[in-house]
Formats: C-alpha cells, structure tokens, sequence
C-alpha cells in the first residue's frame, strides 16, 4: 500500500556546462571547475574579469615602476606584501565572479595567481587560456546553429519556394 509520498522527477538538460580540468605543462592536474563557455553573458563577465584584474595588479605596478632603493624599509616590505595580499584576494574575487562560483581554489591551489611566469603573472595566463576556450566554444557552436538553420532556409535561399506551394 502506498503512504501517499511521491518520488521526485527529474529532468536532465543540456546547458552546456563543462568540466575542464586544469593541467600544467608537465601534466600534473591542478584541479577542476565547471563552467559554459557559450553561455552569452559569458563575455561580459570576461571582459568585467580582465579589468577587475588589471585593476588588482595597478598597485603593484606602481610599486615595481618607482625607484627602488638599495634596501627597503620595514615599512615598505609591509606595504608591498599589504598590496600583494589584497592583489591576490581580488584576483581570486574576479576568477569566482566569472564562474560565478568557487573556482579560484582550483587554479590557485599550487601556486598564487601573481606568480611570475614567462614575464606575465600566472593569473595573466589563465585568463588568456580561458578566453581562448570560450573563443573557440563559442565559434563551434555557431558555426552548429549556422548549419542547422541553413538546412531549413536552403529552399527559400535557392528560389525553390519562390513560388509558394503548388
């Protein structure tokens, strides 16, 4: 006899959610997020990320640009290590605003985002990495609705259907 509980339905959709691993050059995995490179608002959040990064980084540009003397204060390391804490805390910020989650811990986990590599800063890099997925993503994906859409307009753009039903 039933107790008049029903079970849950589910619907499984396709929202274009990815798992992306992260790997470094030697093949050692970082970590794992989640995210849809072709969701439209995507590119917003991007190009939002990239300027809230470039934003974090102003300070310490500033710091490297001044002329520094043979040996710095006490102070002066605080104040450098001060603007490289809240550097990193708006970096991890801006990576989470893009996925809107937690996914900072997964690129930054091995090393900070400030790390410096091959004259950029490591968070420099996966922003560009991740703007290369989205880039291709979302041109594989229009390039699907292209085809789609052609193979029901293929008659009206060859005059086949000029005349109408006869």
């Amino acid at each position: 006899m039933s107790n008049g509980t029903k079970k849950p339905v589910s619907l499984q959709i396709d929202d274009g959610l990815e798992e992306i691993t992260i790997i470094n050059k030697y093949g050692k995995e970082l970590g794992t997020f989640y995210f849809c490179p072709t969701d439209t608002t995507i590119l917003a959040r991007y190009e939002r990320t990239a300027a809230m990064i470039e934003e974090a980084l102003l300070p310490l540009q500033e710091n490297a640009q001044q002329e520094q003397p043979e040996e710095l204060s006490e102070d002066e390391l605080k104040a450098i290590g001060s603007n490289m804490r809240k550097a990193t805390e708006k970096i991890c910020a801006a990576f989470d605003y893009l996925f809107g989650g937690n996914v900072a811990e997964a690129f930054f986990s091995s090393c900070s985002p400030l790390t410096l590599t091959n004259g950029s800063f490591y968070c420099e890099n996966v922003v560009e990495a991740i703007g290369k997925r989205i880039a291709q993503r979302v041109q594989e994906e229009t390039g699907a609705v292209n085809k789609r859409i052609a193979k029901y307009t293929h008659g009206y753009r060859t005059g086949k259907h000029a005349a109408g039903k006869k």
